[in-house]
Parts: C-alpha cells; structure tokens; sequence
C-alpha cells in the first residue's frame, strides 16, 4: 500500500515509540509513532491507530505483550521497533534479540500488514561513554536488515545519515530523541513507507551552530548526564526494576487520529 491508504495502524515497541522526549506524562507525549499516524491520516482520513508501546520493555516483551492484541486489530499498517534496552543489558543475545522481532515480523506480515522498522544510530557518536555499545547496536541492526528483507519488511534506514546523531536532535539523557528527532522519524518512516507528500529532506543536516555555543554545551555534560541519568538507570537494575513497571499503553485501542495530540 504504497499509497498511503491504510485503514488501521498499530504501533509496537519500547520508550522511543511510547514518544519519550517527545512531550511529558503530565501533558502527554507525542512521539514517532503519533507523528506517523498524523502523516498516513492525511490520505486515510479514517485513519485508527493504536500505539501499544511500553518503556522499558525488551524485544521479549514487546513480542509477549503487544503482538496478540496486535494482530487481534488486524492492522494493514504495523510498526515494531525494539531491542535497545536489551543491547543496554550486559547479557544481550543479539541472536535472540533478533529472534523476537523477526516472530513479530513474521507475524503481521503472514496476517497482510505492511510493516515497518528503523535502524539504530551509532550511540557512541551520541554519548561518548556509550561508545562500548556501539558494536553491539551495529549487529543488531544487521540482524534486523536480514530478518526485514526475508519477510518483506520495510527498512527505515534512520542511521545511515550523520544528521542522526546530532545531540540537537536528542533528549537530555541520550536515549530518547527530543521533538525534533522524532519529527525527523517518522519523516524517514513515511519516506520508506511511500507515502505521498514524503520525501527525503529528514536526511539533510540541521544548521551550523558556531563553535563557542557548541562548546559551551559539552562543557561538563558527560558529569551531569551520568548524575541525572546513568546513576538512577543503574539503580533501578540493581534493584531489579524497570521504568515502564506497572504501566499499560497510552493508547491501547484503535482511535481516530487527531493531529497534534498525543
């Protein structure tokens, strides 16, 4: 359905497709997913979608929770994007990981879903203490290019451009992109997808700012994130907890897109 003219989409994943950076929970968040359903709903005005992300849930979760509720809507449009909080983990099974989203994959597309994914920048380009994980983030998205072609899964190849890790586009902690990341995917997303109207400016880079302001950013930032950000993560696993504990989807139904609202 390169058109655009889906009639239910549902949306699969973690944090970043919940919409984290993308708005608060006092307010509402807005994210990727959200942003999507608003360009689809521009040809498909009955558009419903449902988004049934979750933070904090690992691809097996994602798999356990979301994907029968999911193919109980009968989508024609589905995304599933998931797998960075097992490449946080020090056990990750990349194999695994892959394993569970190639299930999903298989899944909706058996069922008539067009289906869609994204790729995972180089989180060491976005945080230089996460430089470790990077080789582990670059398997994963091998496996998950493999696993999309052999069931016809659409690619957005949100990574493959430099713009992807500019810091202007993320959130505070470096793991969820802020409006404007999220803008720029679900503007790769639509591209991918063929929608009309879409096209590939997402890829081109934001607008030089001059060294001084640049520097003036990074001066202690690797301190303040670790304080804010990196010591409450680890806190919460030792404790064995999770950020998304004890919560359900923001948006567990098939519902009219409204533009702008979360």
């Amino acid at each position: 359905m390169s058109s655009g003219a889906y009639l239910r989409y549902v949306a699969l994943g973690d944090s970043q497709t919940e919409g984290l950076g993308d708005g608060d929970d006092v307010h509402g968040l807005r994210g990727w997913a959200d942003r999507l359903a608003e360009r689809v709903a521009r040809h498909s005005p009955g558009l419903l979608y449902a988004n049934l992300a979750v933070r904090g849930r690992k691809a097996g979760e994602v798999r356990a929770e979301q994907l029968a509720p999911a193919l109980a809507m009968r989508p024609d449009l589905a995304t599933v994007v998931a797998g960075v909080n097992d490449v946080l983990r020090p056990s990750c099974d990349l194999d695994e990981v892959a394993g569970h989203l190639e299930a999903m994959f298989a899944a909706l597309t058996a069922q008539g879903a067009t289906v869609a994914t994204l790729m995972f920048p180089d989180v060491g380009r976005i945080s230089p203490m996460a430089r470790p994980l990077a080789p582990r983030v670059l398997a994963l998205n091998e496996r998950i290019r493999e696993a999309a072609a052999r069931h016809g899964v659409v690619v957005a190849e949100t990574a493959a451009h430099p713009v992807a890790t500019d810091p202007r586009l993320w959130s505070a902690d470096r793991l969820h992109a802020g409006p404007l990341g999220h803008e720029r995917i679900a503007d790769a997303a639509a591209y991918a997808l063929g929608l009309p109207d879409s096209d590939d400016r997402w890829t081109l880079p934001l607008p030089a700012e001059g060294a001084a302001a640049a520097g003036l950013r990074a001066v202690g930032a690797e301190l303040r994130w670790a304080g804010a950000f990196l010591g409450p993560w680890l806190l919460r696993r030792l404790r064995g907890q999770s950020s998304g504990d004890g919560r359900r989807p923001k948006r567990p139904d098939l519902l009219p897109v409204l533009a702008g609202t979360p």
